[in-house]
């Protein structure tokens, strides 16, 4: 489903990269997207092997991706891999180790914290706008995707759930802000034991199945920076439905505080509010494009082709970025099942903020409006 999304904004957005062909299990389905973008359509070990393709994007299912990735890395192509990275540390590790000592760039979705509703939220939070940060609550605050999925049974198998399906998002976004965690514990339970599914088009509807995944989670976030966050996630609000008002990631400053938009977007506006007022003001961020989905991606080919002259060499979505998060989840879930707290054993950069020469770089046709000009 994501390839369309992604392959239109190659084709149409960004700047340095030339969709050459594309590969899947199902042949037929490589053959649909060949045909709707005149691009060649070729078995999976074609694709690899092909010496004019520099870069895979990976966007097989997450229980293979660390597998498609090394493969990848085996034939000497960079790779790009939706969420999630991987789905332990041990595969983290040696793709890490693997591409190092291939030479290899590898890294990793989600690239939203790239998009310019975060990114605003980011230039205000270092320009001091709310004075010096002091903590944030981020919320996921779902109904569960059983509503809206015709096979929702897989988001509540074990190593999924709330936490890995959208916890790679508020990770991201969250040391995007901050930097590196230093250490995480977490609680969970899963409210439901049985689900059923909702979505009324389905084949299955009405079906149950069991739950194998805490679905209502909440954790601390230590960060070397020395802020603190909050973080729930859950599939279990509005069971039949009910509608969360709270905000997506609230930092807490000394002077004010910041609302930030939808982490699973690239656009959205920032609420900002000073000590003293009792409403968030609505700084809209221009978005160049609503949907950015790729531009880790682009940013990844601006690294490759611009190197230590473009911002020192380093690609933000790179993969200590990608694994360190990952680790940020991976601990909260160790930290449930064992009652401790998980000190981290990576870390990471903190990523660049986006400038206007680098925007200007990665969209293909030049120089574009100030995504974040502040009236």
């Amino acid at each position: 489903m994501i390839s369309e999304v992604y392959m239109k904004n190659l084709r149409e957005i960004w700047a340095g990269l030339e969709l050459a062909a594309c590969a899947d299990i199902n042949m037929s389905a490589a053959d649909k997207r060949a045909k709707q973008f005149a691009i060649r359509a070729l078995s999976i070990p074609e694709l690899l092997n092909d010496p004019n393709i520099d870069i895979i994007l990976n966007l097989t299912a997450p229980a293979e991706h660390a597998a498609v990735s090394r493969s990848a890395l085996e034939c000497g192509k960079h790779v790009y891999s939706e969420k999630p990275f991987v789905t332990n540390m041990e595969q983290g590790l040696k793709l890490l180790d693997f591409a190092k000592e291939q030479n290899l760039l590898i890294g990793s979705a989600p690239d939203t914290f790239m998009g310019t509703g975060m990114q605003l939220g980011r230039k205000l939070l270092d320009e001091g706008k709310i004075g010096r940060s002091i903590a944030a609550n981020a919320f996921m605050m779902s109904r569960g995707p059983e509503f809206m999925h015709p096979f929702p049974e897989s988001f509540y198998k074990k190593d999924v759930g709330p936490l890995m399906d959208w916890g790679p998002y508020y990770a991201a976004n969250l040391v995007n802000l901050f930097g590196p965690v230093r250490r995480v514990m977490g609680m969970g339970k899963a409210t439901y034991a049985e689900r059923r599914v909702l979505k009324e088009s389905s084949p299955l509807y009405g079906e149950a199945f069991a739950v194998e995944v805490p679905t209502y989670i909440a954790a601390i976030l230590e960060f070397h920076s020395g802020e603190i966050a909050n973080l729930v996630l859950t599939f279990d609000l509005g069971f039949p439905y009910w509608e969360s008002h709270l905000p997506f990631i609230r930092i807490e400053g000394s002077e004010g505080s910041l609302d930030l938009p939808d982490v699973n977007r690239f656009d959205g506006a920032v609420g900002i509010r000073e000590n003293g007022e009792s409403e968030f003001s609505l700084i809209e961020s221009t978005p160049f494009y609503e949907n950015c989905r790729g531009i880790g991606l682009a940013d990844m080919a601006l690294t490759l082709s611009g190197g230590e002259e473009f911002h020192n060499g380093k690609f933000r979505a790179d993969s200590t970025f990608a694994l360190h998060t990952m680790e940020i989840l991976f601990g909260v879930m160790e930290s449930i099942n064992t009652g401790r707290e998980y000190a981290m054993s990576t870390s990471c950069n903190r990523p660049d903020v986006i400038t206007e020469s680098d925007r200007s770089a990665l969209v293909s046709g030049g120089a574009i409006k100030n995504c974040w000009e502040i009236t």
